[in-house]
């Protein structure tokens, strides 16, 4: 198989990893999602930063107590591969509905995937994905005086712009913190994840 050729095939598989990675991840196929990531595979979100065996425990008991629906539409990604190293992007929007104080509301999150990616014996695995925040936005399904009302209220900006309704609904409607660490355009820590990934596609250390 000539390089050209392996790199294709490559590029084929790591993309349809991570396409793979939301539909189980959407339709709750637990066993599968789990098998898309590494062994010691690490996550970061906006309400989650650490192992991806945690990540999917944690999706698997909010996704069997049936309060919400949730859907992620990623587009191809853009993928840099280096021996059996791979560092991918991917523009992803997220929507979540789910009640709020009583009122049906929808999510929508522009955000990007950042991962690092092995090649395996079993094939491409994730090893690394953080979520890169963009905009968001929180919206009534019905018109709604009383989603008008609790926004009165709401002192929204005390998150940053780039998911600000997702960590409202996150701390309001659900009861979670959110991450130690999230990643969101123009963040000093968004800067270093880049340099990091970079460093490692060269071939060091992650």
């Amino acid at each position: 198989m000539s390089e050209s050729t392996a790199t294709l095939a490559d590029k084929s598989a790591c993309a349809e990893l991570i396409q793979n990675w939301g539909l189980f991840r959407d339709q709750g196929k637990w066993k599968e999602l789990r098998a898309t990531f590494t062994a010691d595979g690490h996550i970061s979100v906006s309400w989650f930063r650490g192992p991806f065996d945690q990540f999917v425990e944690r999706c698997r008991a909010s996704y069997g107590a049936g309060h919400s629906w949730s859907r992620h539409h990623l587009f191809a990604p853009t993928l840099k591969i280096t021996g059996d190293r791979a560092v991918a992007e991917t523009s992803v929007i997220i929507r979540v509905r789910q009640p709020f104080n009583g009122i049906a509301v929808d999510l929508t999150s522009c955000s990007r995937f950042l991962d690092r990616l092995e090649r395996h014996a079993e094939g491409w695995l994730i090893a690394e994905r953080a979520a890169i925040y963009e905009r968001d936005r929180l919206d009534p399904v019905e018109p709604s005086p009383a989603f008008d009302e609790l926004f009165k209220a709401a002192n929204t900006a005390q998150y940053p712009e780039q998911y600000r309704y997702m960590a409202f609904r996150l701390s309001h409607a659900q009861g979670r913190s959110l991450a130690p660490v999230i990643y969101r355009d123009g963040g000093p820590e968004t800067a270093d994840l880049y340099a990091r990934y970079s460093a490692w596609l060269a071939g060091k250390a992650a």
